[in-house]
């Protein structure tokens, strides 16, 4: 079983990694948009990783309320 304080940690550093992958999302546009971007398959995979890393934040939450 998982402690609160562990999903706190957990939920702070998922967020931290969000933040990093919007970042290099924002990043991957500019290149996108100035022709510069090699593999358009990243910004592709940025977004899936946000939107993993976003369902387990709402898993731990749900976990942490049961």
């Amino acid at each position: 079983m998982i402690k609160k304080n562990d999903n706190n940690k957990d939920i702070n550093k998922i967020k931290e990694d969000i933040l990093i992958l919007k970042k290099s999302l924002i990043n991957f546009n500019f290149q996108k948009s100035t022709g510069q971007l090699e593999k358009t398959s990243n910004i592709r995979k940025a977004k899936k990783d946000i939107a993993r890393l976003k369902t387990k934040i709402s898993n731990l939450i749900g976990e942490s309320n049961a």
